[in-house]
């Protein structure tokens, strides 16, 4: 049997060998956000944080959106959200978002972080605080290099590190610079993504 036919089965939070997943993204994001979430179970047993460049001056509806393409709840963050398995917290414009001890959600209005704001810089560093060894860091499609600070965090912690190869990415950017730091376990096609998680969430390593 399968590490997706194991969650299918009903995996839940104490079978997991992480706890939670950030993913980071920019231009091309909405893409490979979108073909990751709709192929992970309803059941996936740990959470998920997203850092998607938006545009600030607006709204967003990319936690609606998303939720029409996956089985998993989304939800866009809120101060003092509480993470859980199966959920997918999105940052909302123009705030950064942490991740507090004991899974507690935080916004933040403060300084812009290599000229963005929410920053996976900020967000992968305080997974790294918060979670250590149990915390996955993944950085997709996108210009710029926010997230090759706060993946070398979560890399320092113990934690795990994916980077979306350059044959998928639609911006390299992003991408790039993670796997320039040195501290990237795995390099994988767009399509691998969800089954490397699911893997690493329940057995703790990538066959």
């Amino acid at each position: 049997m399968d590490v997706v036919e194991q969650a299918g089965g009903g995996a839940s939070i104490s079978d997991a060998r992480f706890d939670v997943v950030g993913m980071a993204s920019s231009a091309g994001g909405l893409t490979a956000l979108s073909a990751i979430l709709s192929r992970l179970p309803v059941d996936f047993p740990a959470a998920l944080v997203l850092v998607q460049h938006l545009d600030p001056r607006h709204g967003s509806l990319l936690a609606e959106v998303l939720s029409r393409r996956t089985a998993l709840v989304v939800r866009q963050a809120r101060e003092g959200d509480q993470l859980a398995p199966g959920t997918v917290f999105v940052a909302p414009p123009d705030h950064h978002l942490l991740v507090e001890a004991g899974g507690r959600l935080a916004l933040s209005q403060t300084e812009l972080v290599h000229f963005v704001r929410p920053s996976a810089d900020l967000m992968f560093e305080s997974l790294a605080a918060a979670y250590g060894p149990r915390a996955i860091a993944v950085v997709l499609t996108g210009t710029g290099f926010d997230g090759a600070t706060g993946v070398t965090a979560v890399k320092e912690r113990g934690g795990t590190v994916i980077a979306q190869d350059e044959l998928s990415s639609e911006f390299f950017g992003m991408p790039g610079a993670t796997i320039h730091t040195g501290c990237v376990d795995f390099t994988l096609d767009l399509n691998e993504i969800a089954s490397a998680l699911m893997t690493l969430v329940m057995k703790g390593a990538v066959e």
